[in-house]
């Protein structure tokens, strides 16, 4: 039986970015260090698959610092922890590496300069996002207000309009942002920014090869975890640049295939969590349905590189 056409626009880049496979380096070069187990606080990149696949090499993933013992090390994940985490883990003489990206302690390390400097700072973030809850935990309370929306920035009460600065999430969309932002300067005219943009290079890089990609394709399938904001940020550019069908993925085996009846051509990426073997495993189900023809789409080119931290370069 002859298999239907399709014409697969595989996204470039896509997939893990350098703060994601610094924090799994982190986790492994750990486990040979001292051995299993480790712990990590909280799901050290959003990613079934990455998480699994570090439990089987010995990782024990908890969501509190007192469910681990004191005797053993901890790891801190990718998206950052409150001030109060390393401080209670000092307190304790545990071992502990932050496995932090590097792009979201630039954010914290803004945060805290702009408190020294007497400003309130309005964080652009998710509400109950790891990220955002470590961004937060850097100041005393009440120092970082919280928007998720333009009309969050209308509704926003702060100390002194003419004493604010604004920080966001690394992994948000980078069109809604826009709009925050211009509400925020709309609101409070001697507001200030951030240097350099928080978002990330890998997050905006993602999501301008998805607009790429959009309108040329029937449908964008974005390989990531439900639990990932970044993933989930590539599913709604998808559908605002023009695609008519997106859906997120974890595996292959999470493919709607009656949603892709009748699609002629179709999109993939990864999230910046996403490991390439499961971008694999999806292509791979589609050319066992399809006759697959791919195009590959390059936005950026991506030279990266974070090292890890000192005390396990020097003992590894």
């Amino acid at each position: 039986m002859t298999k239907p056409s399709l014409r697969l626009y595989l996204a470039a880049p896509r997939g893990f970015c350098a703060g994601v496979d610094r924090a799994i380096k982190i986790v492994e070069i750990a486990l040979q260090k001292w051995g299993a187990p480790v712990y990590v606080r909280h799901e050290i990149v959003h990613n079934k698959y990455v998480v699994d696949d570090l439990r089987a090499k010995g990782a024990v993933f908890v969501e509190e610092l007192d469910e681990c013992p004191s005797d053993r090390p901890v790891i801190f994940s990718a998206h950052g922890v409150p001030k109060s985490v390393p401080f209670e883990a000092s307190r304790r003489e545990m071992a502990f590496v932050d496995a932090t990206c590097p792009l979201v302690s630039k954010v914290h390390i803004e945060a805290e300069r702009h408190y020294d400097a007497g400003l309130q700072i309005i964080m652009i973030g998710h509400d109950g996002h790891p990220e955002t809850i470590g961004t937060m935990g850097q100041l005393p309370d009440g120092e970082v207000l919280l928007v998720e929306t333009v009309d969050d920035v209308a509704a926003v009460t702060v100390r002194d309009p003419d004493k604010l600065a604004f920080v966001t999430q690394t992994t948000l969309s980078v069109d809604d942002t826009k709009g925050i932002v211009a509400a925020l300067e709309a609101r409070f005219p001697s507001i200030r920014g951030p240097h350099k943009e928080d978002i990330c290079y890998a997050t905006t890089n993602r999501q301008e090869a998805v607009k790429a990609i959009a309108e040329k394709a029937d449908a964008m399938l974005v390989v990531g975890a439900p639990n990932s904001s970044n993933s989930r940020r590539l599913v709604e550019v998808g559908s605002k640049a023009g695609c008519c069908y997106s859906q997120l993925v974890q595996r292959a085996c999470d493919i709607d295939w009656r949603a892709l009846e009748g699609i002629t051509s179709i999109g993939i990426t990864a999230g910046a969590s996403a490991p390439e073997i499961l971008v694999d495993e999806v292509i791979d189900a589609l050319k066992s349905r399809y006759d697959v023809q791919i195009e590959q789409i390059e936005t950026a080119k991506e030279s990266v590189h974070f090292k890890v931290p000192r005390v396990l370069r020097e003992t590894a």
